[in-house]
């Protein structure tokens, strides 16, 4: 069955992402945008996942766990997770592996984390926007001791993105999926280094306003997480 999908979006706790995108008001635009399957993917942390996941099972919504972890080299991956709970043993990982550098919120903005009311819990003081320690190329089989799937975010971008940073798609990495941004041309999957490649297409949302309506999807057995994760680590378009 087909299901339209958005697995890269940005609440508050992203110093970039708008003080209007709590995690309520988030999974209220996914649902008015007709998407299926969401995932909150914040810069370097999962912490605002567990509201968001229960806002949007409470819109009929399927919500998976994530983060955009940025790498040793400046190289942002969406990393995604059955459950917020599932999650939270890599956001501790990651934590561990944060640079010691503090949020400027007058810079770069507040990192606000939230309850389910969308209650302030606070604010969280680390530089969420740099970048870890840890090199893209643990990435993929780190991801997946955690019980999640890693895919290099909107790798037709000239900055944080894999091609980007490296020139090339190295299959060492071990990476079957890709993102793609919603501009990037429609000739750039021909891309020889490439070949063999699943795609998908996140919004990349930090605005209410670029929630995408229901545009991409996925062809599932059944909406479930283990369904969605599955899909994703199968090469293939």
């Amino acid at each position: 069955m087909k299901y339209y999908y958005d697995l890269h979006l940005h609440s508050c706790l992203s110093p970039c992402g708008s003080e209007d995108m709590t995690p309520a008001n988030l999974a209220a635009m996914c649902a008015l945008a007709g998407l299926d399957i969401v995932a909150l993917t914040d810069h370097n942390t999962t912490r605002n996942c567990p509201p968001f996941c229960r806002a949007a099972a409470g819109h009929g919504l399927l919500a998976l766990a994530g983060m955009e972890l940025c790498t040793q080299e400046d190289i942002h991956v969406v990393c995604l997770f059955p459950s917020p709970e599932e999650a939270a043993p890599f956001d501790a990982y990651v934590s561990d592996h944060l640079s010691p550098m503090q949020n400027q919120p007058d810079l770069f903005g507040p990192q606000i984390q939230m309850g389910d009311e969308d209650e302030v819990l606070g604010e969280d003081t680390r530089f969420l926007a740099g970048s870890t320690d840890i090199p893209v190329y643990q990435v993929a089989q780190l991801v997946a001791q955690f019980g999640g799937v890693a895919i290099p975010a909107h790798i037709d971008r000239p900055s944080y993105s894999l091609l980007g940073v490296l020139g090339l798609w190295d299959p060492e990495l071990a990476f079957p999926t890709a993102e793609l941004s919603h501009n990037c041309p429609p000739d750039f999957i021909q891309r020889p280094d490439l070949s063999g490649l699943r795609f998908i297409t996140g919004s990349d949302a930090h605005y209410l306003e670029q929630v995408w309506g229901a545009e991409h999807s996925m062809d599932l057995p059944e909406r479930s997480p283990q369904a969605v994760l599955h899909w994703l680590s199968q090469q293939g378009i």
